[in-house]
């Protein structure tokens, strides 16, 4: 029996939670798994409720937060180390920031064991000052010269981390890109459709243009909501903004909207920008949308672009993170800059694409299902667990 345990910072909805999810559930029998993490923000939605559902084994410790504490953050270290203590794992394979300095140093300092750890993003650039930068830099340099294997979720990170911020050795790190249930994003889509139009009272004529993610900073929400103002200005066409999500930029952007011109919409009437919360049936959003949105600073694996490539969706993204490997082209794919007048245009020109109805042809879907399904992931990390215990 191969025992792996997964620590991820917290269990929130994202994909450093899907990755040990499947792996958890997919593995071959010779596997026994365990998962534990942090809690999730009130801004933020769990993820706990997938476990469940799949039957997964975790723990959650209350005491890793999102905030650095060091005392919350001694506690948690000390619960990592008993559970490693009591569980005997063969292989600790972390997930985040936070995930990774606890538990690498917490698998350091023990039985020796494989450890593994994936970047999901990074905080080299867009998150803080350059002071801080450079101590994660340092720190993470150093927890990577002595874990056993690095993964990058996408060739881009794998350069970011290697070259561009030289803090992890080349030989050490692989790409084994995220794996997801995609099957959903294209199945009944003329009845989710409707579902989500009618709940959300949207107009059959209206052009929706949806971003899901987190209200935070590096999501660059701000971006969006002035850019689709201007469009309102110079397109004819009914266009609204759907924004998926929570935290704690929610009455921020809300101002910005308001401010730029924009009609919020709330429970009596309807205006151009919709703030929904959480939705936790995503793919009712894709199916409702014709445009899907990106416009973060920085991301690791942009989830949302591979899901709207799944569900034929147009796309307008930044080029953040791992973005320009995993849009593929097509005239209805925009990356653009990160200013006003460089997205504006692109989702002008997508709407006008839409506007005319022209369907999209299933090539990208297909080969984004085989790039980014949970089996593909599944296969890769099988073959590179076992590699690594040989070694």
């Amino acid at each position: 029996m191969i025992k792996v345990l997964h620590i991820v910072n917290r269990f929130n909805l994202g994909g450093h939670v899907f990755k040990p999810l499947y792996l958890s559930k997919y593995l071959p029998s010779e596997y026994q798994t365990l998962v534990i993490g942090g809690v999730h923000t009130e801004e933020e939605e769990s993820s706990e409720f997938l476990l469940k559902k799949e039957g997964i084994k975790y723990i959650v410790i209350p005491e890793m937060s999102r905030s650095i504490s060091f005392s919350e953050d001694l506690k948690a270290y000390r619960k990592i180390k008993k559970i490693i203590r009591e569980f005997q794992p063969d292989i600790i394979h972390t997930h985040a920031s936070k995930a990774g300095l606890l538990g690498r140093i917490a698998a350091f300092t023990g039985k020796k064991v494989v450890t593994i750890h994936t970047f999901h993003g990074h905080v080299f650039h867009s998150y803080f000052g350059w002071f801080k930068t450079t101590i994660f830099k340092s720190i993470e340099k150093l927890l990577a010269y002595k874990t056993t294997a690095i993964i990058a979720v996408s060739k881009l990170q794998k350069d970011d981390l290697c070259e561009k911020f030289n803090v992890v050795s080349e030989k050490k790190t692989y790409v084994v890109p995220i794996g997801l249930d995609l099957e959903k994003f294209r199945t009944q889509l003329d009845t989710k459709r409707i579902d989500f139009r009618q709940k959300y009272r949207i107009e059959d004529d209206e052009i929706v243009i949806s971003i899901i993610g987190r209200l935070v900073p590096i999501k660059n929400h701000h971006l969006l909501i002035e850019s689709f103002a201007k469009l309102k200005q110079i397109s004819l066409k009914k266009v609204k903004l759907v924004i998926v999500g929570d935290g704690d930029l929610k009455t921020e952007l809300m101002d910005l909207s308001a401010q730029k011109g924009l009609s919020i919409q709330n429970k009596e009437t309807n205006g151009d920008v919709l703030f929904t919360s959480w939705i936790k049936e995503v793919d009712y959003v894709y199916a409702g949308s014709e445009i899907i949105t990106l416009s973060s600073h920085n991301e690791g694996t942009p989830v949302a672009i591979i899901e709207a490539q799944v569900a034929k969706k147009a796309i307008v993204s930044t080029n953040a993170g791992g973005t320009s490997d995993i849009l593929r082209d097509s005239k209805f794919h925009r990356i653009s800059e990160k200013n006003i007048e460089d997205f504006t245009q692109n989702l002008n020109e997508i709407v006008e694409l839409v506007a005319e109805n022209t369907e999209m042809d299933n090539t990208n879907q297909e080969k984004t299902l085989k790039e980014f399904s949970y089996q593909t992931m599944v296969k890769r990390m099988d073959i590179l667990y076992k590699k690594l215990l040989n070694s």
